[in-house]
């Protein structure tokens, strides 16, 4: 059955414009933003398309892609048209607690950004497509939504080429990048799945090691010094 998720609870949050011009949410009660205040779209590409998605092996056909946090989706529209001339199938499954309404996400700014006739009507589908189902958003990318607190949420194991590490930072949702979180994400990923995220806090990378991944920091996006990317290079007992 398909589930439409409850937004009442979800805190207030204001629409405000980047750097490069791309729409991004600001959550006062958490005096926190969902993407870079120094550019939203040029962020997501960054970490999300050049660190993670370009890092697969070229010869994949079908990869798997789990992200943390949906939020605007923003990397689910990249992801989709960053391979839509390429043989490569996408299965997308992303996990959100607090979805944002229809409303506020035809508000958002991206097609207008990206320049590109057919990203509204594909970021439109994201945003519309039903909750914990499958749908088409088109030929070669598949999106599942699950209306989830990550904790609740229980992967498949071995399933995952590639996981988006996107929730709000460690000092705002600490729950969401501990030793056990990272744990599960781990025996969910492939031997051989790579994890990106934004954040090279200590603690985080203690934790990512501590799950079993091996971490390298790269350069980060305007505004950032560095990011992580991890990868599983054994497979979990």
């Amino acid at each position: 059955m398909t589930h439409q998720p409850d937004n009442d609870k979800k805190p207030d949050v204001e629409l405000k414009i980047t750097a490069d011009g791309s729409h991004t949410l600001f959550v006062p009660a958490m005096n926190e933003h969902y993407h870079s205040v120094f550019g939203a779209i040029r962020e997501s590409r960054h970490i999300f398309i050049d660190a993670g998605l370009k890092a697969l092996p070229v010869d994949l056909t079908k990869a798997e892609i789990l992200e943390i946090g949906f939020g605007t989706g923003l990397n689910a529209l990249l992801t989709c048209f960053e391979k839509s001339d390429s043989a490569l199938c996408i299965r997308y499954t992303t996990v959100e607690r607090y979805p944002i309404p229809i409303e506020m996400s035809s508000q958002l700014n991206y097609p207008e950004q990206l320049h590109s006739p057919e990203s509204a009507a594909v970021f439109q589908k994201i945003h519309l497509s039903p909750w914990n189902e499958w749908s088409e958003i088109s030929r070669h990318f598949h999106l599942r939504k699950i209306a989830s607190d990550l904790k609740d949420f229980v992967p498949e194991r071995g399933a995952f080429d590639l996981i988006y590490f996107d929730a709000f930072g460690p000092d705002v949702q600490p729950e969401m990048w501990t030793p056990e979180v990272f744990r599960k994400i781990y025996l969910a990923s492939k031997t051989g799945g790579i994890l990106v995220t934004y954040s090279t806090k200590g603690e985080v990378k203690r934790n990512l090691k501590s799950a079993g991944f091996s971490i390298e920091k790269l350069p980060g996006p305007p505004g950032k010094r560095e990011m992580l990317r991890a990868k599983k290079t054994i497979t979990a007992p």
